[in-house]
């Protein structure tokens, strides 16, 4: 028996999240099915972690026990070519027997872009929260450097959420600005339901005035969800690393 580990890029459009799911068509029963195709066996993918409805992924990380023959690095051509369009394993691997996609993994770097433009522009449609009215992006840069660090992010969790620690590392947030787009990069050693999407949805809050920068040392005491931002669109963002 061999470990396979798998990175996987794919469009979240189409799917309702990584984990399979009753109501829907997961990216987790696509690469399972192709799996199947594949080495005829069935197997449960462990991954690095869930991704929700709509989100992308540039590099999420799988992996799986396989008694097949295949060379591991020859595992990505064999799935590709029973997968549809929009998911495509980039990188196959032999991993040690005790590798744990999920456990193993020290952190993660998340991008979330924004398209600040007027009127809207479809070729974003699909990969960015379109924020028609104008935000201040210097406000929005300086309000950010108050998420860094370790702090009990619970008031930054969709509520309903259950967890054991809600104490989670920013290690680094970084925005930059092209033009129209506005690109949020995100790294931390974990993330909770939704936190990703909250810091942006806080930060695009302060970029319009609705929520004053030195508030958001405030919020983060609080623990209180109802302080804190919306929660911005999962289109916009895309699991771009998972570090091991």
């Amino acid at each position: 028996m061999t470990n396979i580990k798998l990175t996987i890029q794919y469009d979240g459009t189409n799917y309702c999240g990584w984990q399979r799911q009753k109501n829907g068509i997961s990216i987790q029963e696509k690469v399972e099915d192709a799996i199947y195709l594949v080495t005829g066996e069935k197997v449960k993918l462990i991954a690095s972690g869930r991704t929700d409805r709509g989100v992308h992924a540039q590099g999420q990380v799988a992996n799986f026990i396989t008694s097949s023959k295949i060379p591991p690095d020859r595992f990505k051509y064999a799935l590709n070519s029973k997968l549809p369009q929009d998911i495509s394993i980039v990188k196959s691997e032999l991993v040690p027997e005790n590798f744990h996609a999920r456990y193993d993994a020290k952190g993660k770097v998340y991008r979330y872009v924004i398209f600040n433009g007027e009127i809207r522009n479809p070729l974003y449609n699909r990969y960015a929260y379109h924020v028609p009215v104008k935000l201040d992006f210097d406000l929005m840069d300086k309000a950010k450097d108050y998420f860094l660090g370790r702090h009990d992010f619970r008031a930054f969790m969709a509520q309903g959420s259950s967890v054991k620690s809600t104490i989670r590392t920013i290690k680094d947030i970084n925005l930059d600005k092209r033009e129209e787009l506005i690109f949020f990069t995100i790294e931390g050693d974990g993330f909770l339901y939704n936190m990703v999407r909250i810091i942006v949805g806080t930060l695009v809050e302060v970029g319009l005035g609705k929520i004053k920068e030195e508030d958001i040392p405030h919020i983060i005491e609080s623990k209180d969800r109802k302080r804190a931002g919306h929660t911005a669109p999962a289109k916009g963002l895309c699991l771009e690393k998972v570090y091991y």
